[in-house]
């Protein structure tokens, strides 16, 4: 099976090396770096909702940004991002072994470089995916990738022979997957906690066990979808009687303090 998640906004650039790949859309994350910069720090403080120091930040990431990058300047994708979902995948502690699978089989969406495998090398950014960045392909970044992502995911579902899709990835993010484009079947897990007889979703908690979830399922080398119901990470447990086709939640009691 196939995993998507989500990037961070934070980035942990003491993260290098190793046997690095290229980005499949590195082309098109030169060319909106180059969209944003023209941009400037101001516009670009207002088009993100960010302080006045990040848009200065991000302003000189996209000045700074390299058609042709050195090895020094590159991160590699699964280690670069710094998250609570990436608090869950626990990267740094997978073996070697997870991580080539997760090479074939792990997809990290990005507003600037579209589609990640977890050793592709990248330069630092800051670009999500809801940004209304004009380019010529449209008002946002939506437009700009169009179905590209979902034909991109279909390619590496053929290549791992599976035909599930298991959306680790935000709203946000899995909003760029074009649904009528995209041929695998998603199962989407929804994480639950329950204080007092009611179950909601808290955000930090379920960003964290996507990420765990992800991790699951590389560790495994999960084909079987119906593996994933016994994941029990952070003691979650997969409710049939909460789940919905193939919205399937699992549920914990809050963690108290």
């Amino acid at each position: 099976m196939l995993v998507v998640i989500s990037p961070a906004k934070r980035l942990d650039l003491s993260q290098q090396g190793g046997d690095l790949t290229t980005p499949e859309f590195a082309a098109d994350a030169v060319a909106l770096a180059a969209v944003a910069n023209d941009l400037g720090a101001p516009a670009l403080k207002t088009l993100m909702a960010i302080s006045d120091n990040l848009a200065r930040l991000n302003a000189d990431r996209f000045a700074a940004f390299q058609a042709a990058p050195a090895p020094a300047d590159l991160h590699p994708a699964i280690r670069i991002f710094a998250g609570d979902t990436y608090a869950g995948l626990e990267a740094a502690t997978l073996d070697d072994d997870a991580l080539r699978w997760a090479q074939g089989h792990l997809r990290i969406l990005s507003g600037l470089y579209g589609l990640l495998r977890p050793m592709d090398g990248i330069q630092p950014y800051r670009l999500e995916m809801g940004s209304r960045l004009k380019t010529a392909r449209g008002a946002n970044l939506y437009d700009y990738w169009g179905d590209r992502l979902a034909r991109a995911l279909n390619d590496t579902a053929t290549a791992a022979e599976t035909d599930v899709l298991v959306n680790c990835a935000s709203v946000e993010y899995f909003g760029a997957v074009d649904p009528a484009a995209l041929r695998p079947r998603v199962i989407t897990p929804v994480f639950m906690e329950e204080r007092a007889g009611k179950a909601k979703i808290v955000s930090f908690f379920a960003k964290k066990a996507r990420g765990a979830m992800a991790r699951f399922i590389c560790e495994n080398r999960l084909t079987d979808a119906r593996a994933l119901r016994e994941f029990d990470s952070g003691g979650y447990r997969y409710r049939a009687d909460m789940s919905d086709g193939d919205r399937w939640v699992f549920l914990r009691d809050y963690p108290e303090a």
